[in-house]
């Protein structure tokens, strides 16, 4: 069904009905992305420790190496809102391509990044059996990379339309694909051979180029946009432009992780392999309870981007603040559940060894103080989201950079190294963090100075 540009009144901020009917594909959608994570560390637990410890820390790991080129396409969703919110449905569709362009170059460079992965993982303190499973998890994911950036790309710009519901029909079939693809190698059935770790490696990587393809042969099909958005010719000014928008936000996440990442790899690893278990399962607990908020944070943002488009900046704070209102009451209600019922969470991660038994046991510690963050997380998404969605990318890039590397490895490094406070101190670091980024946002959005970017080159500003 060809869906149009979202009109006028779909882009109103005048009810929470127009933030929601929006953002519940982008929910569902984010969430199936996380789910696919989840089900990768729960399905390889009965392995053991070590390979919910490779799974889990290789899928960090490679999503850190992700994350610059989808950091970058994540901009199309800017671009797309607001050209499609001015009546420049073509110039739209160019961001698409631009998207993609991005896509192929991320495929070609990390094919040729996996010979770095074995002498890296060997500076680092794993022991010898994770860090063996954990290289073999990231040399096949990683080669799936470029189809990451490509679906991320087109994903943003049907959303960047209004167009929210196929990128999560497609995104839902990846996450049945993917667990139907864990059953078959990470255990042998249907013939295959069980392969494990790298069989929850290989399903994710053949789910990965399997949705790009999906999606990319309904994007040349013309799926989802009216007739007059079909065509128009590639211009070099306007990819230079996306990427003089889109690196700063790239860099901001890859940095951002990178710092997570060091976090993980260079100290935490220290504290043995059922501290780095553990803390990487309450990481994906979280990503899953997280996406709904970073959904409406999205959803907020499509429609901060649109208004935009129609030189209707006035909208925009009223948008953000009942996307934050929806955003937060989520968040609240996680946060309750993880301090009702932890251990109930975290039991999914259990087997019948003794090692599982402190794995859960420290699981739920942690995740209890995890609910601490939640509204500042929901804050800071939020606003965030509005800022990168007003072109507002070289200082959100430069504030969450040093917050990360000047705020939270140094304070997470010396509570872990120095203060000895353990697993449940290290998690506390990131509420610090949150707690500050969240603050600076919203310093950031209340000054006013995105009124004045022009992202496109065609609002007033």
């Amino acid at each position: 069904m060809v869906r149009a540009p979202m009109t006028t009144a779909r882009a109103t901020a005048a009810s929470y009905g127009t933030l929601l009917r929006l953002a519940w594909p982008v929910v569902l959608s984010r969430a199936s992305q996380a789910v696919i994570g989840f089900t990768d560390a729960a399905m390889v637990a009965p392995f053991g420790e070590d390979a919910v410890a490779a799974t889990t820390t290789g899928a960090s790991n490679t999503m850190n190496l992700f994350i610059l080129p989808m950091g970058v396409v994540f901009i199309v969703q800017s671009f797309s809102a607001q050209l499609a919110g001015g009546g420049d449905v073509a110039g739209a569709r160019r961001y698409a391509w631009y998207g993609m362009l991005v896509a192929a170059a991320t495929a070609v460079l990390s094919g040729l990044g996996v010979l770095g992965i074995p002498p890296v993982l060997a500076t680092l303190g794993y022991s010898p059996s994770v860090r063996d499973l954990l290289a073999e998890y990231m040399i096949i994911r990683l080669l799936s990379a470029g189809a990451v950036v490509g679906t991320e790309a087109l994903g943003n710009w049907y959303a960047g339309l209004g167009n929210t519901r196929l990128p999560m029909l497609v995104n839902f079939a990846a996450m049945v694909t993917n667990v139907a693809l864990n059953w078959v190698f990470i255990y042998g059935n249907l013939g295959a051979p069980a392969l494990g770790v790298a069989g929850a490696a290989l399903a994710s990587a053949l789910t990965s180029w399997l949705t790009f393809a999906i999606l990319a042969a309904l994007f040349l099909r013309g799926w989802g946009i009216s007739p007059a958005g079909h065509r128009g010719p590639l211009r070099l000014a306007e990819f230079g432009r996306m990427l003089r928008f889109g690196l700063p936000s790239g860099i901001n996440w890859f940095l951002e992780f990178a710092a997570f990442s060091f976090f993980i790899n260079a100290v935490v690893s220290s504290l043995g392999t059922t501290a780095v278990a553990a803390l990487m399962a309450v990481v994906q607990v979280n990503s899953i309870a997280f996406m709904p908020a970073f959904g409406v944070a999205s959803a907020g943002a499509i429609l901060v981007g649109n208004a935009i488009g129609r030189d209707r900046r006035d909208e925009v704070p009223i948008v953000v603040r009942r996307t934050c209102v929806v955003a937060g009451a989520w968040q609240g209600f996680v946060g309750l559940v993880y301090a009702v019922i932890p251990a109930t969470v975290m039991g999914v991660f259990g087997s019948d060894t003794e090692n599982s038994a402190a794995l859960v046991a420290l699981g739920t510690s942690m995740l209890l103080v995890s609910t601490l963050w939640q509204l500042f997380d929901a804050i800071a998404i939020t606003l965030s989201e509005a800022l990168r969605a007003a072109g507002d990318t070289a200082w959100c890039m430069w504030a969450r950079v040093v917050l990360a590397w000047v705020l939270f490895v140094p304070l997470a490094a010396w509570a872990v190294l120095y203060a000895d406070v353990g697993p449940i101190g290290a998690i506390a670091c990131f509420v610090v963090y949150l707690a500050a980024l969240a603050g600076l946002m919203a310093w950031r959005f209340l000054g006013g100075a995105w009124r004045s970017i022009d992202l496109t080159g065609h609002t007033s500003g």
